[in-house]
């Protein structure tokens, strides 16, 4: 064998070697990957199976709940059947009341319409199939009549606002209005120098209730473009607005900025002295809920009165109303005086405020409800639902971050409403009514 031979047989040798060892160490690697992906299915699969049965046992405890008397560990949480014993639940009635949602909106914001149709359609809407309307102060465009019509569940309706209740009157001193325009938007008041957002002001105070399409209804419930709802309704608001005869709801109640009103309090307070107790009845309204500074959360550095004002009012982006309330003589004669004055204009009266204060000093205490089982999200605050059994039983889903969460923030009026509203109920409130 030569020598060139014998080397080519040992280079073979060695490639071959080579490859053997290449293989099997390829082979080991593959095994040790499949044994740990195995390993990690296994374990994953323990873990998915534990949350599993942990989340269904919890689950199970709340479905086995309707077993039960209703009885709690906690005495400071909701009685978990408060809402399916005093309001029968989503859907249990053929009833459909004669109601309506109601959305102020224009073309170009027709992609953040769709949103919060679709998460009132979803959430609440899609087992009643409630009419929507839509106001705007210019023609609804093709394009937007066509997607609202194919998100609604329930029929669609569009409305053009005439422009005497929608542009600003003639009575309005013009020189006047120009330079508080200039002065508030030096000041940064918010929306301070929009000539729009007053118009819209004034309309959502004064006119929206008198717009002929709205007519034929008893109950409306206001939606506003990109705002959110993310628990299932667990009953008909509307229902309950008609059965316990409500006349306004909120599901958010905060202070104003008072920068916004500085007049709107001594206004109002003029025209108490002139009512002479013919439509307000101190006593039996809730006077108390946006004149008391006693025992409060909010600090008064946060907030400071106009007399005895503490600026609490109901966030109206969200409120359900009885329309029959705002066409009675009482309200209107309250906001024709507020309008006479030219407050919407000469400074920048917001339809919140004056709703609230309206409800505050006409209605009894009685009439006005706080629905705090329904979720909203109106940019940047949000509310849904305490109990943990609601939020698990309604489904809900919230992405926003615990600090956006009004309920409890300095500039929630909450705790008030607690105080010189109607209350909360609790456990043992329910018991004592009969509850167990």
């Amino acid at each position: 064998m030569t020598a060139a031979t014998w080397n080519s047989r040992r280079i073979v040798k060695y490639i071959v070697i080579y490859y053997c060892l290449l293989f099997c160490v390829g082979l080991l690697y593959r095994s040790a990957i499949t044994g740990t992906a195995f390993y990690q299915e296994i374990t994953l699969n323990d873990r998915f199976e534990s949350t599993s049965l942990d989340v269904l046992h919890r689950y199970d405890s709340v479905r086995r709940r309707d077993l039960l008397s209703g009885l709690k560990i906690s005495s400071s949480t909701y009685n978990d059947d408060t809402v399916n014993e005093e309001y029968g639940g989503l859907n249990n009635s053929t009833r459909k009341e004669n109601a309506v949602l109601l959305m102020l909106v224009r073309n170009w914001e027709l992609p953040d319409a769709l949103k919060s149709m679709r998460a009132l359609e979803d959430r609440f809407n899609r087992e009643y199939h409630y009419d929507w309307v839509f106001l705007n102060d210019v023609p609804f465009d093709e394009r937007f009549i066509e997607a609202t019509t194919m998100m609604a569940s329930g029929r669609t309706k569009y409305g053009l606002i005439p422009t005497e209740d929608w542009n600003k009157p003639d009575w309005i001193d013009e020189e006047l209005f120009e330079s508080r325009l200039k002065e508030m938007e030096r000041q940064k008041v918010i929306y301070g120098g929009s000539r729009s957002y007053r118009n819209m002001c004034r309309f959502n105070s004064g006119f929206f209730f008198r717009q002929k399409i709205l007519e034929e209804y008893d109950y409306y419930f206001r939606v506003e473009p990109d705002v959110e709802y993310f628990c299932d309704f667990p009953y008909d608001p509307f229902e309950i607005m008609r059965s316990q005869k409500k006349k306004y709801g909120f599901v958010m109640t905060l202070v104003e900025y008072k920068a916004t009103i500085p007049t709107l309090w001594n206004t109002v307070l003029d025209y108490i002295k002139q009512d002479r107790h013919r439509d307000i009845d101190k006593e039996n309204s809730l006077y108390e809920f946006i004149t008391d500074w006693d025992d409060v959360k909010t600090p008064k550095s946060l907030v400071q009165p106009t007399d005895n004002y503490n600026m609490c009012h109901f966030w109206s982006n969200f409120e359900i109303g009885d329309l029959n309330f705002f066409r009675s003589d009482e309200y209107l004669r309250f906001f024709d005086y507020l309008d006479r004055t030219g407050g919407f204009y000469y400074e920048r009266w917001g339809d919140a405020p004056v709703h609230s204060i309206a409800a505050a000093l006409l209605l009894k205490q009685d009439e006005v409800i706080h629905f705090d089982e329904i979720s909203y999200m109106h940019a940047p605050y949000f509310t849904l639902p305490q109990a943990d059994y609601f939020q698990l039983k309604q489904r809900c889903i919230c992405p926003y971050k615990e600090k956006n969460r009004i309920d409890f923030r300095d500039i929630s009026c909450l705790n008030r409403w607690w105080k010189d509203g109607t209350g909360k109920k609790f456990m043992k409130e329910t018991y004592s009514m009969g509850g167990v």
